[in-house]
């Protein structure tokens, strides 16, 4: 498959209430939460246009910003983290937002909720420390993943989390600029540092045949990679209008949704 014939626009569209989009969590429904890199959190439907609950009106001031902050749970409800007070939020069925899990003095910054057991998983810093834990799908923690042996650390500042279908966790980490990826235990498998001097990784996600997804803000595309590690082709390289891909998620249909950094449109792609 070669990369020129391999994506085709679906569609586009312009969200309101975002500067721009940093990062986008998918519903079963198809509803969209989207986030922009100035603490703004709002629910779209696929065509853009703001929801609304009927406690809360689906737009959320946060202090998330260029980060993947916030994910939807099994049960649809949205999580997202809050830094300064040091917990990751859920939004119940009702329209509520209640404390789920509390960090101690660890800031978090990311989150992803897992398609395959419903655990959670928390990109956190404190100081130059960082760490990705797991939570089991009520909140109770299981396990920290820190270090790559005993003395080097894996993580610098964990943007960016997703899962593969095969258990693995992908960490886009900025501080490091790789993709770094463990196994569900939190053994150490391998780190992506792209193809070229610079990368810069941003939003990542996987897909349905083990692919992993990730922006790089510096060669405005998409690098895909298998699940080793390999690289296969880059997406959106040279396309017209496209300009630093800044994240992405892939939906049950194989729709490939890609934000742009200080755009505020998503655009939809066919890329299998």
């Amino acid at each position: 498959m070669h990369p020129a014939s391999a994506i085709t626009k679906v569609r586009e569209f312009s969200v309101y209430g975002v500067e721009s989009v940093s990062h986008i969590s998918l519903d079963q429904s198809g509803k969209l939460w989207i986030s922009d890199n100035n603490e703004n959190l709002i629910q779209t439907d696929q065509q853009g246009n703001q929801l609304q609950g009927d406690q809360l009106q689906r737009r959320i001031k946060t202090n998330g910003e260029d980060e993947g902050y916030h994910a939807v749970k099994q049960d649809g409800e949205l999580v997202f983290t809050d830094r300064y007070k040091r917990v990751v939020n859920r939004i119940t069925v009702n329209n509520y937002i209640v404390k789920f899990i509390k960090t101690g003095d660890w800031e978090p910054i990311s989150v992803y909720s897992s398609h395959i057991n419903g655990d959670i998983l928390v990109g956190m810093v404190k100081g130059k420390k960082a760490k990705i834990t797991r939570y089991n799908k009520t909140g109770d923690k299981i396990l920290d993943i820190q270090k790559k042996n005993l003395i080097q650390r894996l993580y610098g500042e964990p943007h960016y989390i997703t899962e593969n279908q095969n258990g693995d966790i992908c960490v886009s980490d900025n501080d490091k600029e790789a993709v770094v990826v463990v196994n569900k235990s939190g053994h150490y498998r391998f780190s992506y540092r792209g193809q070229q001097e610079k990368f810069l990784p941003q939003g990542i996600c996987t897909d349905a045949l083990g692919h992993i997804l990730v922006c790089d803000f510096y060669d405005s595309s998409i690098h895909l990679l298998d699940q080793d590690g390999q690289f296969l082709f880059l997406l959106l390289k040279e396309q017209p209008g496209v300009s630093s891909p800044q994240c992405v998620c892939v939906d049950k249909d194989d729709n490939l949704y890609v934000g742009k950094n200080m755009h505020t449109t998503v655009t939809v792609y066919k890329y299998l």
